[in-house]
């Protein structure tokens, strides 16, 4: 097994060279670090990753912790996406921590990337509380960033999209397309994003003068089959409406489906709105308007926040990340747009 003193001997230099070279010191000059370059590459020397982050304070790689909940859809393809491609071009590894299934299991998660000696932690937590968050943040030894969430008393430690404002825009678009009787497909009741879109919803209509009307409010937990069971029941009820705005783009789909089975065309006869621009969105029969949700921007803002927390610099709170609504087929003129 090569060692770091097999390398230091073929680059004719010290075992204290080597191991600056490997820790990325600026004051190697670039001939001796092209030779112990080399002499790595010939020898295919691996370094002990534990030595070297005890040695140098820095492992060169970020952790994120994400419930299993996530894994099946096509946001959480996007978050890992964005993650690991950002955190190569820092020239780290991103660890993956399993959440599960509670908030017991999202804090095991966070100690374990904190245990495997990550340098920075990015969560996404779909159990704990900004309560529970905001508590564990004094104790926790390393640089930590929460997506997704507005903590209370630690800002600074959290990256958000604008949720409710982008749903209060959302719908307020709807409504000025002429539509008022507008179904809503809730998310999980527990779910942050799923509560703030609900809330920009009831405060459209609110803004807009239009009544609450219980009739339209759908029960929906972020899967197609639970987009397309909420339509079916909507359909039951009888009840008027010329649009639905689901939560997220998986319980459009489903809706869609739904609305086909029943005879209903899109947009002629109901206009379908969604939430996060999933990939497949452009490509619908009709291609489905949705509110693209600012993933990259999010992961971006986190990292550089980290950035700055590994480099001693202090960081402030960030503002609440717009996300922009994408025009498409699914919506048309509503049955009072002509009316003033």
């Amino acid at each position: 097994m090569t060692t770091m003193l097999d390398v230091a001997k073929r680059a004719g230099v010290s075992k204290a060279t080597v191991s600056r070279v490997l820790a990325g010191h600026a004051y190697v000059s670039k001939t001796v670090r092209d030779r112990v370059m080399l002499a790595i590459d010939e020898m295919d020397y691996r370094p002990n990753l534990l030595a070297r982050s005890l040695a140098t304070n820095r492992s060169h790689s970020i952790g994120l912790m994400v419930p299993n909940t996530l894994y099946n859809g096509p946001f959480f393809t996007e978050l890992l996406f964005q993650a690991a491609t950002m955190t190569e071009k820092l020239g780290s590894q991103l660890v993956l921590g399993d959440g599960k299934h509670n908030a017991q299991q999202e804090r095991e998660a966070i100690n374990f990337l904190i245990d495997s000696y990550c340098d920075a932690v990015i969560i996404y937590p779909r159990y704990l509380s900004v309560e529970d968050i905001d508590a564990l943040i004094p104790g926790i030894s390393k640089p930590l960033i929460v997506l997704n969430r507005r903590l209370k008393q630690h800002p600074q430690y959290s990256v958000c999209a604008d949720h409710e404002n982008d749903t209060l825009n959302a719908v307020n678009h709807l409504i000025a397309q002429g539509h008022r009787e507008i179904a809503f497909i809730k998310g999980m009741g527990s779910s942050h994003t799923g509560l703030s879109r609900l809330k920009g919803y009831i405060s459209s209509l609110i803004e807009n003068g239009i009544e609450y009307d219980e009739n339209l409010m759908l029960d929906g937990c972020w899967t197609s089959a639970s987009g397309q069971l909420a339509v079916e029941a909507l359909l039951r009820r009888k009840v008027r409406f010329s649009a639905i705005v689901a939560s997220n783009d998986d319980m459009a789909i489903g809706a869609a489906c739904a609305l086909h089975n029943a005879g209903l065309r899109i947009p002629q006869d109901v206009s379908l709105l969604g939430f996060d621009d999933i990939p497949v969105a452009p490509y619908l029969l009709p291609a489905l308007t949705t509110v693209h949700v600012p993933v990259a921007e999010m992961v971006s803002s986190a990292l550089t926040q980290l950035s700055k927390m590994l480099d001693g610099e202090s960081v402030t709170a960030q503002p609440l990340m717009p996300g922009r609504l994408v025009l498409r087929n699914s919506i048309t003129q509503g049955p009072y747009y002509q009316q003033k």
